[in-house]
């Protein structure tokens, strides 16, 4: 009985309960569940895999994590949600990689549900997390602004309290023999980042985009069209029109089902050559669809109520 409380409350339910992740997400703060009912969709497991060179998946089939090898640590991108933590890191290893390899995490947005595990990401494994200035100061608060069009329904974050570098637009972030390149896409919020790398294989080195959402989605009762948005909307039109033009031979998005990334993955595990992933015009028709996208929801909202 003895040894039993020397184990501590946390242990003795890890050996009474056996599930390491429902024990960890009870105790831990940064990793207690999230929109429960969201990540049921949005975390199906997936197995990890190499997609391109260096360039790897440890995600879940309705969010997109990427990981690329620069040969001196890890790059992570995004983080999903708090309670996906265990499952990243198993990915991780399971790659062969030990947490500490992971140097850099870089979000593309502050919204719970692709930077809600960066801060318990970013401490076990000791990274630097890499944010524009506006998702920065989200980040580190734990809770959106009212510059996002979602203010008001989103759940707080884990704050992130460690090493965080603010990066602009354009900026090169370089760790061994990988170049990211920071492409700032406001819109969906207003700290959104894009990034921008080469993987290669051989002699063919293919251009990597891992985009953030481009979706004009918002709570109840915000409009885009209200003349106090103006200006974000243009920056959401100059946001779709950049990922549109990028190079860009293989696409990843926050949400695999916003390009197809899903079905490229399910492709990919039952037949990996020809790669479905390899797809020149990937970014094109992102833009294309995004704003069809944006146009529909400007016209819903030109029509009379009634």
């Amino acid at each position: 009985m003895l040894a039993l409380v020397r184990l501590g409350l946390a242990a003795l339910a890890m050996l009474v309960i056996g599930d390491v992740a429902t024990v960890r997400a009870d105790v831990d703060p940064l990793t207690r569940p999230i929109a429960a009912d969201y990540a049921a969709r949005w975390l199906a497991p997936q197995p990890p895999k190499r997609i391109y060179g260096n360039t790897y998946l440890i995600g879940f089939r309705k969010m997109n994590v990427a990981l690329i090898d620069s040969g001196a640590g890890l790059i992570m991108i995004d983080a999903a949600l708090p309670q996906s933590v265990a499952a990243v890191e198993a990915n991780i290893r399971a790659l062969g990689f030990k947490l500490s390899d992971v140097k850099l995490i870089l979000s593309t947005e502050p919204h719970y549900d692709h930077a809600g595990g960066l801060a318990a990401l970013a401490r076990d494994t000791g990274a630097i997390v890499v944010a524009s200035a506006p998702a920065a100061a989200v980040l580190r608060a734990g809770k959106s602004d009212t510059d996002d069009p979602q203010f008001g329904q989103l759940p707080a974050l884990p704050a992130v309290t460690g090493k965080l570098r603010v990066v602009r637009d354009g900026e090169a972030i370089r760790l061994g023999k990988v170049t990211v390149t920071a492409l700032a896409t406001p819109g969906h919020t207003a700290g959104s980042m894009s990034w921008r790398w080469q993987s290669c294989e051989g002699a063919r080195c293919l251009n990597m985009v891992f985009a953030s959402s481009l979706n004009p989605v918002s709570v109840d009762g915000y409009r885009f069209s209200d003349p106090a948005h103006t200006a974000s909307v243009a920056a959401f039109r100059r946001t779709i029109a950049k990922v549109g033009v990028m190079p860009c031979d293989v696409l990843f998005t926050a949400h695999p089902d916003n390009s197809g990334g899903d079905t490229k993955f399910a492709a990919f595990e039952a037949r990996p050559v020809p790669n479905p992933f390899i797809d020149p015009g990937a970014c094109r028709d992102l833009g294309a669809r995004y704003t069809k996208i944006l146009d529909e929801r400007l016209a819903s909202e030109a029509k009379p109520r009634g």
